[in-house]
């Protein structure tokens, strides 16, 4: 971890964000398309590198049929720090019967009651987080 003292800021290494990743299971998929940005909340599981979420049809899979590159955010907040990691790559539908059989292995089921059969996948390019610590405000002037 890189640490910058005059903001309490300290930027995470790939692992910690990974590991963060792992912990997690609810973020925010963001989305542009001509130049829109989206943001769908969702919640997801971290395998072998990856993250995995479940859809049904609708805005979210027609726009990732358009432009496939997408950023996934997480974060968290305590009584003394705060963190954030931000995911950027490519998503896709699961198509094959083989890796539609393995998702169904993993542990993700909806967090509400809706049946979503389509499983997307995002393979990370670029993975940055940080790490925060919180406090009062310095001294302005």
């Amino acid at each position: 971890m890189e640490t910058n003292d005059l903001y309490a800021v300290q930027n995470l290494s790939e692992d910690d964000c990974w590991d963060l990743l792992i912990s997690s299971s609810f973020g925010r998929l963001a989305m542009s398309i001509s130049g829109e940005p989206d943001i769908y909340p969702v919640n997801f599981v971290s395998a072998d590198r990856r993250l995995v979420f479940r859809t049904a049809e609708g805005t979210k899979l027609l726009e990732l049929t358009v432009n496939n590159r997408v950023a996934f955010e997480i974060d968290g907040i305590g009584r003394s720090e705060a963190w954030s990691v931000v995911v950027r790559g490519g998503a896709r539908v699961l198509d094959k019967q083989a890796e539609i059989e393995a998702a169904d292995q993993l542990p993700l089921r909806p967090l509400i009651p809706t049946l979503k059969y389509i499983y997307v996948e995002i393979t990370p390019t670029r993975i940055t987080g940080r790490r925060f610590q919180l406090g009062p405000e310095p001294d302005r002037y």
